[in-house]
């Protein structure tokens, strides 16, 4: 996914989105806003739909979950850099982390995807770079491999089943397994010895 929206004028983009963070959201995002802002250009105009390309507005303009999270200064940079990982998402395939010194990499992306004009690329890249000055794709970021939960292998004996020691003392959740290995003897009272000893060990304390 690449959009094709931009700004004729980047230079004013951190002072679109400080007002954006400072001021509370609208039911509705206007261009009379834009004007009670500042922004009364003409040009200025191209805000609205750069908002719903980064998921800062709904279709019919509303302000989205994205908008409200944005306004959180301490998470702002965070949200901003989601959002630009999703419309321009193109872009991360050729660096992780883009800049400026990519700057000729990404134009040429921008004009081969959209089959435009230098003039029209140069203008689309310089929107996505003023952007990415707004965002943070480094902090707080999670190695998945590391967060992911370790599979942990359990055995389980089902010939001998464990025999539980009744002691208060024992730790909670502890459990012993006694395997007796019994003696190759015809004599019956040798197998009763040997059972009678348990159980006075074991069961009866």
């Amino acid at each position: 996914m690449l959009t094709n929206t931009y700004l004729v004028g980047s230079g004013r983009v951190q002072d679109f989105f400080d007002k954006l963070k400072g001021g509370q959201a609208p039911e509705q995002f206007t261009t009379q806003l834009l004007k009670d802002w500042g922004f009364s250009s003409s040009n200025d105009r191209a805000y609205i739909p750069l908002l719903k390309a980064l998921g800062f507005l709904s279709p019919d303009g509303k302000p989205t979950s994205r908008y409200h999270s944005y306004r959180d200064h301490s998470r702002s940079k965070k949200v901003m850099a989601e959002a630009l990982r999703e419309a321009y998402a193109d872009i991360f395939l050729i660096k992780e982390i883009p800049s400026a010194a990519d700057r000729g990499a990404i134009l040429g992306k921008f004009k081969s995807y959209h089959n435009t004009t230098d003039n029209v690329a140069s203008l689309m890249t310089k929107t996505f770079l003023a952007l990415c000055e707004l965002a943070d794709f480094k902090d707080g970021t999670i190695d998945k491999r590391e967060a992911a939960p370790q599979p942990v292998a359990v055995t389980e004996d089902r010939t001998t089943p464990p025999i539980h020691h009744g002691s208060p003392k024992a730790p909670p959740g502890l459990h012993y397994n006694i395997q007796i290995h019994l003696p190759a003897t015809k004599d019956v009272e040798v197998y009763n010895a040997i059972f009678k000893s348990l159980r006075e060990h074991l069961y009866d304390h």
